[in-house]
């Protein structure tokens, strides 16, 4: 199986890119959403944790590839790609189930990721500048620095959501 992963900061436009898979018929998941699952089962939620405190929490009681780990029960089929790996330990995750993995680093600048999150309105989504700063220093201290500047491929974010799109479309079907 060949596994593509794709990482970005918040807002970055990892969902963009998983759309344009969808739509070229490669499957995916996103760790990000297998986190929130595991959180609306939470009794963690209850007790007023974030999602983030969460994830975190998760990663020191059952190790810091925990998230990959169980994104790997939603994977079939000879390509599948991976949304929102946010360390090298995870990266290795997927390693250790197929030696064709590449990593697909998407880079966009720090204000148009904060307008694309406040636009999008989902509930985590920063309340301010600061929080989103936090936000970003908390992902890089997960390790998410790391996994971009070792990606195998980097698509710059910075203009029209078309020729991201575009240029999507390129990169993944250079890996098919």
């Amino acid at each position: 199986m060949k596994i593509i992963i794709v990482a970005g900061m918040p807002g970055a436009g990892k969902e963009e890119l998983l759309s344009v898979a969808g739509s070229m018929g490669i499957p995916s998941a996103r760790m990000g959403d297998v986190v929130r699952d595991a959180y609306s089962q939470s009794p963690d939620r209850d007790l007023g944790m974030s999602i983030g405190d969460f994830a975190n929490a998760e990663r020191e009681r059952s190790g810091k590839n925990i998230w990959a780990k169980r994104t790997m029960e939603k994977m079939s089929g000879g390509m599948f790609l991976i949304d929102g790996c946010r360390s090298m330990a995870e990266v290795g995750s997927f390693r250790e189930l197929s030696e064709d993995v590449l990593i697909i680093g998407i880079h966009s600048p720090p204000d148009k990721r904060y307008e694309r999150l406040v636009k999008r309105g989902r509930g985590d989504a920063p309340k301010s500048m600061d929080e989103f700063k936090e936000r970003d220093a908390r992902e890089i201290l997960w390790g998410l620095a790391e996994v971009m500047a070792l990606s195998d491929v980097m698509i710059v974010n910075a203009s029209s959501l078309e020729e991201f799109h575009s240029a999507s479309r390129k990169v993944l079907r250079g890996l098919q």
